[in-house]
């Protein structure tokens, strides 16, 4: 999907790309860049990052940078676009995966799926999907962590029938954001993730959710 679009579908913003882009050389171009400005995030954090940094951490001139970018807002509105995208496959594949019998399955692995992005996506344990930072125009869309609830929510009521009521929709956001928060404070002191926090995660999550969907 393109990027512009998942800007402007995911978090409600306002496309920040200067140039979409239509070849594959430069798809590969902005990928690089995204990729950099991750790299520079894991090793500096959010606060800290520049669009000279990520042009010299891609290689590419500060012209390239502002080809596609106009400000380090958009690279970071670019960034946690991509984040969340990864995140929403992953809980699409926990939801489809025949496997898993319950909800109870498919919201376990779901949240595994967002633990693996702490473990495997660079600047995602700082950045996430942009929920730790306003990244969108002051009247724009719902939360990032809205959206994986909806996702999830819709998810497990095409497959198990499941409420989806106004009230069951505010348990799940409840439980994504607690989900959120006690992964990051699992990760913050460790690269693979503190299992005791993890572990209280899981079952704070599944607890939230029993009062709706049991």
């Amino acid at each position: 999907m393109p990027l512009m679009e998942l800007i402007d579908g995911k978090l409600g913003a306002t496309a920040p790309l200067r140039n979409e882009p239509v070849q594959a050389r430069s798809t590969a171009r902005l990928t690089a860049l995204l990729d950099a400005a991750a790299a520079a995030i894991d090793d500096l954090g959010y606060e800290r990052l520049t669009t000279a940094m990520v042009a010299e951490r891609a290689g590419a001139s500060i012209g390239t940078v502002y080809r596609y970018f106009p400000d380090r807002i958009a690279v970071l509105q670019a960034l946690a676009t991509r984040n969340l995208e990864a995140v929403l496959r992953g809980v699409e594949r926990a939801i489809s995966d025949r496997r898993s019998a319950t909800w109870r399955e498919v919201v376990l692995n779901s949240f595994d799926a967002y633990v693996a992005a702490f473990r495997t996506q660079r600047g995602f344990a700082s950045l996430r999907s942009g929920d730790v930072l306003d990244l969108r125009p002051a009247s724009g869309g719902v939360t990032a962590n809205s959206h994986i609830a909806q996702t999830l929510m819709g998810g497990l009521a095409a497959r198990f029938g499941t409420d989806e009521s106004p009230e069951t929709l505010f348990a799940f956001e409840n439980a994504i954001e607690v989900q959120d928060a006690l992964i990051a404070r699992a990760f913050a002191r460790t690269p693979r993730g503190d299992a005791a926090f993890l572990d209280s995660g899981r079952a704070l999550v599944l607890s939230i959710l029993s009062d709706r969907l049991s």
